[in-house]
């Protein structure tokens, strides 16, 4: 069972690592530091959006509008860092004590 632990614990991890990447490249699109128009640029924007639009868009629809500011990926690192706190206090359970 500690195997199972570490492998959530990995993709909590590689998610978080998504989200946080995808608002950074948000940013520097953004302010023109990066252009869309780079095809590197585009397929790994693209591939993120992909990634996480099924997320955002379910957190979207409960979060309340916020004139222009995106608050899903705020909602969905604080998600993960729950998970992350269950986990790792439940551990115990994981490990057969």
């Amino acid at each position: 069972m500690q195997s199972l632990y570490q492998i959530l614990m990995l993709l909590l991890d590689i998610v978080w690592f998504f989200i946080i990447a995808h608002v950074i490249m948000s940013w520097l699109i953004n302010f023109q530091v990066l252009n869309l128009r780079q095809p590197i640029v585009a397929q790994i924007w693209d591939g993120l959006n992909r990634l996480l639009e099924p997320m955002y868009s379910r957190l979207r629809r409960i979060l309340p509008p916020m004139s222009g500011i995106d608050l899903a990926p705020l909602v969905a690192l604080i998600g993960v860092y729950i998970l992350r706190i269950v986990l790792a206090n439940n551990a115990g359970f994981f490990y057969g004590f």
